[in-house]
């Protein structure tokens, strides 16, 4: 049994990772700079050379959602791990709490609102479509929520919702807002102050090119103040923020052994965007995906979403009538490396999924991508 074990190890120490080019919904390609800043020594979570990189992550997040919240940070955990500390941390039991539902993400932040003992209550659109400010304020009317909480950029359908006015909406009716922004953050404007989120999460692995295992989320004031006068303790301990953010802030109290080398990852990959400037990452997310969109209908394949809310780090193309979907993202894989994906829960085998994220999105890779469809899809029919 043992030699049997050590020759399937010896096996396994063999296995190569063919390099791939990632257009799906996440994990994006990470730029070359954050593999190798992942690879520096390590050092200890309380060594001072980290505490200082700790403090830069901060400044940077905060750039990068467009907030001064002193609580910004980045959960040791994916992006589900920030959906759940923003839940986790403004849900009690009994709390009324209002989620819209337009996707496949909006459903797990109302399931996760009710198993922290939430008394959800729904509003639901149609997958593709997003939310107008009436509805919000209807249900709210009827309804009267301590929590809101939405999808900005809804990765399984790639829908954008307008966020604006749905946020005075929930501040003239005195909830807090929470707002997913995982496949947005970095590629598309976010905005928190300016827009008044109260709660915003995200997530590494998408428009900031690092790999996945962190989960950035900034609390403003608003929140700080429901974090501060609950009844009760957050259930998750780990997830809890009152302690979490003495770690990240000036009394340096241990809570848990942070990811070091995700952290210098993500330091790396907030650099590159510092350096190549919010606003001109946003212009590269919009005109390469406008680039996609055109060539899309030049081989005559349709779009999802509307164009007036259609995500520019991720497109959702309707798959042609009597074409293998499967087949196709296997063939894409197999013989030109790329990975896309395919359609989840009531979009499953109707759409693509088409990430052009971060370090993802290039004109070459749309180039490429769309070279691949028209051989595959179109030139075969």
């Amino acid at each position: 049994m043992i030699a049997q074990a050590f020759e399937k190890q010896k096996t396994l120490d063999r296995i190569e990772i063919p390099p791939r080019i990632l257009l799906g919904p996440g994990p994006s390609m990470v730029d070359p700079r954050v593999l190798q800043a992942m690879a520096k020594p390590l050092v200890g979570h309380l060594d001072p050379i980290f505490l200082r990189l700790m403090d830069d992550t901060q400044d940077l997040l905060r750039y990068v959602f467009g907030t001064q919240n002193q609580l910004t940070i980045p959960i040791s955990g994916t992006g589900s791990a920030a959906m759940e500390a923003a839940i986790a941390n403004m849900v009690e039991s009994g709390d009324p709490v209002l989620v819209c539902i337009n996707g496949y993400f909006g459903g797990r932040l109302a399931e996760m609102a009710k198993r922290y003992g939430g008394n959800v209550q729904t509003i639901n659109r149609a997958w593709g479509d997003v939310f107008a400010p009436d509805e919000v304020r209807d249900a709210l009317d009827k309804f009267p929520a301590k929590v809101v909480a939405i999808v900005h950029a809804e990765t399984s359908t790639g829908a954008l919702q307008p966020l604006a006015e749905i946020a005075q909406i929930v501040h003239d009716h005195n909830a807090i807002f929470i707002v997913d922004t995982v496949t947005s953050l970095g590629g598309i404007p976010v905005q928190v102050d300016d827009i008044g989120i109260d709660v915003c999460y995200s997530g590494t692995q998408k428009c900031l090119s690092c790999p996945p295992g962190l989960g950035p989320i900034t609390l403003g004031p608003r929140a700080e103040q429901v974090l501060t006068n609950r009844k009760m303790p957050v259930i998750s301990w780990y997830l809890d923020l009152s302690l979490v953010k003495k770690y990240w802030g000036q009394e340096r109290t241990y809570h848990h052994t942070a990811p070091i080398t995700a952290n210098y990852g993500l330091y790396e990959g907030l650099m590159i965007i510092a350096e190549e400037g919010l606003e001109n990452r946003w212009q590269r997310h919009k005109l390469n995906a406008e680039l996609f969109w055109e060539g899309l209908a030049k081989i005559g394949l349709e779009c999802l979403v509307d164009l007036k809310y259609r995500l520019p780090s991720l497109t959702t193309i309707k798959v042609p009538i009597g074409v293998d979907e499967t087949a196709i993202r296997h063939q894409l894989l197999e013989e030109y490396q790329i990975e896309i994906a395919g359609g989840q829960g009531e979009l499953k085998g109707k759409i693509w999924r088409v990430g052009l994220m971060g370090y993802s999105s290039s004109e070459d890779n749309v180039q490429l991508l769309l070279g691949a469809l028209k051989d595959l899809i179109i030139d075969k029919q």
